[in-house]
């Protein structure tokens, strides 16, 4: 049996030997990106693959924040735990598009008293007054409901359907980038492939007027404790 430290120079090992693999300062295509990741990675569990875009935008600014959601054609890979919250008129619409949760004051007081054991929140603009009082829960774990990324709306079973399917949302951080897990690493190299394309279309269909310069500065692809792979970009965006 391993000790803690005995498994800690293990995987500083694995690491070494997955940089060995790749130069570390080259850029790849993004099909090269998906070959590498799977070939380094060495974890024995089934890891995310992420992709890592930095823009050239500044967040702290309302008119060069990127945010929205999109749907990957291949899925996650995860079993999506959605929770809806809705008047009771809308709650068999919610549980015959498959929500894991459904209901409204009950849950609200679930959440404030420590409960967040889902990946989706979904509500209706009717009630979001009362779920604007759980933003200081939800909103630093990515969970809070938004009209943007259509998690406040009336069609509450379509946007089950579509968050089960493998619609994610994402946000530029602080630090000009949008980390997302796109796939896990045993789906196919070309389903990697169309799901990464599927985001970073997305991410450039969406660029702010008022960024100026070079848009996507750089994208990585990585899975879970694997070293992160450079996209040449260019390769993606050659009229940008």
């Amino acid at each position: 049996m391993l000790t803690g430290g005995e498994y800690g120079k293990n995987d500083k090992k694995k690491h070494k030997d997955a940089l060995a693999k790749f130069e570390k300062d080259n850029t790849y295509s993004l099909t090269e990106a998906v070959e590498l990741v799977k070939e380094i990675s060495y974890t024995k569990f089934d890891a995310s693959v992420d992709l890592n875009i930095r823009l050239g935008v500044d967040p702290r600014k309302a008119n060069q924040m990127v945010r929205g959601s999109v749907t990957l054609p291949h899925g996650t890979g995860k079993d999506i735990r959605v929770l809806v919250l809705c008047t009771p008129d809308k709650e068999d619409e919610a549980k015959a598009a498959g929500a894991d949760h459904v209901g409204l004051d009950e849950y609200i007081q679930k959440i404030k008293d420590g409960w967040t054991d889902i990946d989706v929140v979904i509500t209706m603009p009717s009630v979001m007054p009362k779920v604007g009082a759980l933003g200081r829960i939800l909103g630093p774990r990515g969970l809070m409901p938004n009209p943007k990324t259509g998690t406040v709306t009336m069609e509450v079973g379509k946007a089950v359907e579509e968050a089960k399917s493998g619609k994610i949302d994402f946000k530029v951080d602080k630090y000009g980038i949008i980390h997302s897990s796109i796939a896990k690493l045993s789906f196919d190299k070309q389903k990697i492939v169309d799901n990464a394309n599927e985001l970073i279309n997305t991410i450039v269909k969406m660029k702010p007027p008022a960024s100026k310069g070079t848009y996507v500065r750089s994208i990585y692809l990585s899975s879970t404790m694997s070293p992160g792979i450079k996209i040449d970009s260019k390769r993606l965006m050659p009229n940008e």
